[in-house]
């Protein structure tokens, strides 16, 4: 399947997506009073082709679950779905996500662009090509491989800081580096209740 691309996104994108989030988790919880809310207007045909999201859960500040995907392998609504439900009850940093909880959290949704490799030759090279802000890192190495979101590095905005995390999520030294260290990059539009 093709990559979707977050400039055919509608305006009343981020409300719709937010509330297939908030309802996928709410039903699985049984409060299905949740799932209502705004809806595609139109044609919402842009919700069947393939997409690739993030879902992100706060509680407050403090992080409650991340679960997403890379590339778009499925609907875009059913990415949002069920990304949102594997944040929820089934990222392996949290137990499963509680009602109470449910009413405290936020939701957000990130809309990824297809990822495209970033070339260099060495990692100063590599840390001098990333756009802090603007580009989501996808880092594979020694077989392993870990990403951040854009927004990670309002958290981490120094590169060399930024990369050593992501090597550490990898599973990594945070000061490895080697041929077999390989960086894409992506853009997302995020939406945030």
């Amino acid at each position: 399947m093709s990559q979707s691309t977050i400039t055919e996104l509608p305006d009343d994108a981020g409300a719709v997506l937010l509330t297939l989030a908030r309802g996928a988790i709410g039903a699985r919880l049984g409060l299905s009073s949740v799932a209502s809310g705004p809806s595609a207007t139109g044609n919402d045909s842009w919700l069947d082709r393939p997409g690739a999201t993030f879902v992100t859960l706060r509680l407050g500040q403090d992080l409650r679950g991340c679960i997403g995907s890379l590339m778009a392998h499925r609907p875009l609504r059913r990415d949002v779905q069920d990304n949102a439900l594997a944040a929820a009850f089934q990222d392996p940093r949290f137990r499963p996500l509680t009602v109470p909880e449910f009413h405290e959290m936020t939701v957000e949704v990130s809309v990824l662009s297809a990822p495209e490799p970033i070339s260099y030759s060495n990692r100063a090279e590599a840390l001098a090509a990333l756009r802090p802000g603007i580009d989501g890192v996808v880092l594979t190495a020694a077989g392993r491989r870990a990403t951040f979101l854009p927004q990670v590095w309002d958290e981490l905005p120094d590169r060399e800081v930024f990369i050593a995390h992501l090597l550490r999520k990898a599973g990594l030294p945070a000061g490895f580096w080697d041929d077999s260290v390989r960086l894409e990059r992506y853009t997302v539009t995020a939406f945030e209740e």
